[in-house]
């Protein structure tokens, strides 16, 4: 029997804590992230539970779909970094994942911790450090966006830059902040581990057939 991956077994754990909390509203607004409880009642937990559980059954597919495309390289770079051993590294990679979810949503917990009426949640910003991770090494790799086929570093460029924008703007109610501080995370780890992924990363732009 084929064991089961940890990046299938937090899909799993996701969509289990989802389908709970929304059929229970004060287990959902318990797990919320809601700056101004973790700020006055120490409530830290949200800050992982938060990207446990999601809005709406789109939401949850959506993350949880992007994150069984990519899930596995990342986990599989992991378990390489630490000699192929395949328990080691994916513990390494939950332990990724998890800081992933913590670290994108800190600026989001300073800048709203006096906004009572302020919450969020999904899997978003781990999904994103997870997907830039995975783009860092290999660049050209085809995605499809909405039924447009690009390079994945040019959907890389486009993602960041139309989040950084809806970042400032700050309206809607989406944490493009989660998205932005999410991808940066997961790209800076990408480069602390693998260092030679920046050249590999060059040299596969530069390579890239519209430049020949």
């Amino acid at each position: 029997m084929e064991q089961i991956t940890a990046n299938l077994l937090i899909i799993i754990v996701t969509v289990g804590m989802s389908l709970y909390a929304l059929s229970n509203l004060s287990v959902f607004e318990s797990w919320l992230m809601n700056p101004v409880a973790i700020n006055r009642n120490r409530e830290y937990h949200r800050f992982i539970t938060s990207g446990f559980i999601h809005a709406d059954f789109m939401h949850l597919f959506f993350n949880m779909y992007t994150l069984y495309s990519f899930g596995d390289f990342i986990e599989q770079v992991f378990i390489q970094k630490f000699d192929n051993d395949p328990k080691l590294g994916s513990v390494a990679y939950v332990i990724f994942y998890i800081v992933a979810i913590i670290v994108s949503d800190l600026p989001t917990f300073f800048k709203h911790r006096n906004d009572r009426n302020y919450n969020s949640l999904g899997a978003s910003g781990a999904v994103s450090a997870v997907i830039f991770g995975a783009i860092l090494f290999v660049p050209t790799a085809q995605l499809g966006v909405f039924f447009i086929p690009m390079p994945a570093f040019i959907f890389a460029g486009l993602y960041l830059a139309f989040t950084y924008y809806e970042m400032q703007r700050g309206n809607g109610f989406i944490n493009h902040s989660a998205h932005w501080y999410g991808a940066i995370f997961g790209v800076v780890v990408m480069i602390v581990m693998y260092p030679q992924v920046v050249p590999s990363f060059i040299e596969q732009i530069i390579n890239w057939r519209p430049f020949n």
